[in-house]
């Protein structure tokens, strides 16, 4: 079995003396594993970092083993990302996001918006929104999207201010007025208003939004915590977008 596809690197860990077993996240056959030999080699260590993209040549006896990479590096972000808390926190949080996944299940569309999110990272008022609706399209991805195109109740598509947490659907300022304290809050950067820049209070709004129906549905029905890079990830681009805030005034 041979196969050659391009990658983004999330994660490595040791095998043997020498090599290593590389996670990475493919265009055409999603997360998937392999050993590469020799990888612990100062040659290799650079290439083979979270962030990194690569091209990839995978090959095994049969389709279920592990097999063997060969690895070539396209992009490489791992050192640009490692110098910013938002791409520290990133990267891993990119990583934990897809572990959710099945392994080898192709989802193209995650892996070209896992694209965007990390040429941005060390931006973080980008970076926050991007990481934002990535999370909205896992949910998706996992069989829980959202719906946050019309108002639940009477289709509207104007001031769409919360959401329903038992439908997940979108809700009018008009229409959630007598249950407003049941339903979720939505950021208007999330609610059709595109133009709007969030601030540091409307990004952590969108992520207690994303939070809950990521604990709601993935975490605690697999009986897992939500990974802390979450929580550095979202502190980090607050603080950012704050100072930048500060220092602008």
């Amino acid at each position: 079995m041979e196969w050659q596809d391009r990658g983004i690197i999330i994660g490595t860990r040791r095998h043997g003396e020498t090599s290593l077993i590389l996670e990475v996240m493919t265009e055409q056959r999603g997360r998937h594993l392999g050993l590469v030999r020799g990888g612990r080699s100062r040659k290799q260590q650079p290439v083979l970092q979270p962030g990194n993209e690569v091209e990839l040549t995978w090959r095994a006896r049969l389709e279920e083993h592990l097999g063997t990479f060969q690895v070539e590096p396209v992009a490489l972000a791992a050192a640009r990302l490692m110098e910013h808390p938002s791409g520290i926190y990133g990267i891993q949080l990119l990583a934990s996001h897809l572990r959710l996944l099945p392994e080898r299940d192709k989802h193209a569309e995650l892996f070209r918006a896992m694209e965007v999110v990390i040429e941005h990272l060390c931006e973080p008022e980008i970076a926050g929104p991007l990481m934002v609706r990535f999370e909205l399209r896992l949910l998706e991805e996992l069989g829980f999207g959202l719906d946050l195109s019309s108002c639940a109740g009477t289709g509207a598509r104007q001031e769409l201010v919360y959401v329903s947490p038992k439908s997940g659907r979108a809700v009018s300022r008009t229409a959630g007025e007598p249950w407003k304290d049941k339903l979720l809050a939505l950021p208007a950067f999330l609610g059709g208003a595109s133009a709007t820049v969030p601030d540091e209070t409307a990004i952590a709004g969108a992520f207690d939004l994303t939070g809950y129906f990521l604990r709601r549905h993935v975490y605690e029905p697999r009986a897992m915590k939500e990974p802390d890079e979450r929580a550095g990830f979202v502190s980090a681009v607050r603080r950012a977008i704050a100072r930048n805030r500060d220092g602008a005034a």
